[in-house]
């Protein structure tokens, strides 16, 4: 993992990202994420919570249920703005999604030991946009970032 910011490029990527910047405009939190199979993008979501009220519509969930029944996921990749939580991570586990990218660990660190022991492969982009957005909402909003990670 290189530990250079940098903005990527990759449109499954921009899938997720443009998913977060949604719920940021919606006053949500801003984290987004995309779920892809064979490098063609299946479906994106974006953190809810606040939109439906709904406390386990993370970005990765909100992704996942958009995408629907799938027979099987371990032939996808799932992109995120942000290191998946607890639950997050056991539902990528629980589903066998083989490929985790993720924008940023800097401003949460997720469960990335977890997933690297179930042999999932997680890559971290470092992405400055990600690290940005995060910071500032955290800076804005404290109160409704500690409510989403449970603090």
């Amino acid at each position: 993992m290189s530990e250079t910011e940098r903005t990527i490029t990759d449109p499954l990527f921009e899938a997720a990202y443009e998913a977060a910047q949604k719920s940021l405009r919606e006053g949500g939190i801003p984290i987004g994420a995309a779920l892809a199979r064979g490098g063609e993008l299946i479906a994106s979501g974006h953190n809810e919570r606040v939109q439906h009220g709904d406390p386990i519509a993370h970005g990765e969930m909100s992704a996942l249920r958009a995408a629907g029944r799938q027979k099987s996921y371990r032939d996808t990749t799932l992109y995120t703005t942000l290191a998946p939580c607890a639950m997050c991570t056991g539902t990528i586990i629980q589903f066998k999604i083989p490929s985790v990218v993720v924008g940023e660990a800097a401003t949460f660190p997720g469960e990335f030991e977890l997933l690297r022991s179930r042999g999932i492969e997680v890559v971290v982009l470092n992405d400055a946009r990600c690290v940005e957005m995060m910071r500032t909402f955290q800076d804005e909003h404290p109160e409704l970032w500690a409510e989403d990670i449970a603090e």
